[in-house]
């Protein structure tokens, strides 16, 4: 089958023929029909995150079920059978383990055996190059590519009407921004909040805002056409940074006492940092954009204690995808999540190089690309 290849941190990707084993004990193939193209690969690309190497791009997918592993078929959200249509998650569930049996699947051990092996769950590879020599899933899914095998654990089922790539974006950069304010953001109904970055996983964010209710919203990016989507999706407020501070716009718009809650979605020193000074009194920032591995941000201790602010980490929205994303898709239905304007173009897998270079750009709208 054709995939997308990174063999080496700082080459371009590319489309190679790839071979894909068949799927092991509680494993499924799935049959991509959309793939989004998320900031998360770029980090791996540039070497800001580690991974093992060659491997296959893409963690932010959806598609259909084309095959069964032995004993697999009753994850996924209910029964699986072939032909159902899932969405595919790049945090395993493993079920039994103290993040899983807490609720908090997000942090689920298998995750960390995937992201240190390259394999699947069982910290092996399904995938090979034709000569036999291994290559590596991304995150445990591997979307840029025409097929995978995936644990089932790792996917959610998708509902009648759900477009793929709605299906596909939601499983990674709307779960992780509603999430972020379904899941962490408490007692919002009226309460200003500020989204930091305007990107697919922000302008998720001011969606879940207007969800429940917070007033006002306010949103702070350096291009001006993903402002004005924003306001389109919810914002009340915006702020464009290069032409205006942040901490004085936010203080004005709130007459002097911040916003209680905080989500930053860009994972720069300097943007948490603002937002930190932009948090009210007892407020909250809500970190969720991944940065280099070893990027920092610096808080003022007396400002942090006497202030009473906290600064906590969202990892996919804190979420529990078999719960969380089934509500994504039935809001999404019931036109009360507007999905489909954080869509852009749609690409075929040998674009993945026009693809990158438009999400590095800033274009407004996540690329898809369709297998």
């Amino acid at each position: 089958m054709r995939a997308v290849v990174l063999r080496h941190v700082g080459t371009a990707p590319a489309v190679e023929q790839v071979e894909l084993a068949d799927p092991k004990r509680g494993e499924i193939v799935v049959r991509i029909e959309a793939a989004g193209v998320c900031h998360s690969d770029y980090h791996y690309m540039s070497g800001d995150l580690a991974a093992p190497l060659p491997l296959v791009l893409g963690h932010e997918g959806s598609g259909v079920v084309e095959k069964l592993g032995p004993d697999a078929g009753d994850a996924g959200g209910g029964e699986l059978a072939i032909g159902d249509r899932v969405a595919l998650l790049w945090r395993p569930r493993c079920g039994s383990c103290v993040a899983c049996l807490s609720g908090n699947p997000a942090l689920c051990v298998k995750g960390g055996v995937q992201a240190s092996t390259g394999g699947l769950p069982d910290g092996t590879s399904r995938l090979s190059f034709p000569d036999g020599t291994e290559l590596h899933h991304l995150m445990g899914v591997s979307c840029f590519a025409e097929r995978v095998v995936v644990s089932e654990s790792a996917v959610v089922k998708v509902p009648e009407g759900v477009p793929p790539e709605v299906a596909a974006i939601s499983a990674c950069a709307v779960v992780t921004g509603v999430g972020a304010v379904l899941n962490v953001v408490e007692r919002a109904a009226g309460a200003g909040l500020l989204v930091v970055g305007a990107g697919g996983v922000g302008l998720s964010s001011v969606m879940g805002a207007r969800l429940v209710g917070a007033n006002p919203i306010i949103v702070a990016d350096v291009d001006p056409a993903k402002l004005d989507l924003a306001l389109e999706l919810g914002a009340t407020h915006v702020v464009d940074s290069r032409r205006s501070d942040l901490v004085e716009e936010v203080t004005r718009i709130t007459g002097g006492t911040g916003v209680p809650w905080a989500v930053e979605a860009v994972g720069r020193q300097a943007t948490l940092e603002q937002a930190f000074e932009c948090v009210a009194a007892g407020g909250t920032l809500v970190a969720v954009g991944l940065g280099a591995s070893d990027a920092r941000f610096t808080v003022p201790l007396n400002r942090l204690v006497q202030k009473q602010k906290r600064v906590v980490g969202s990892l996919y929205g804190s979420a529990n995808p078999p719960i969380d994303l089934p509500r994504i898709f039935s809001l999404y239905l019931e036109g009360r999540l507007p999905l489909d304007r954080l869509i852009g173009e749609r690409m075929p897998l040998a674009d993945v190089g026009r693809a990158y270079d438009a999400l590095m750009s800033g274009s407004v709208g996540r690329s898809i690309l369709v297998p």
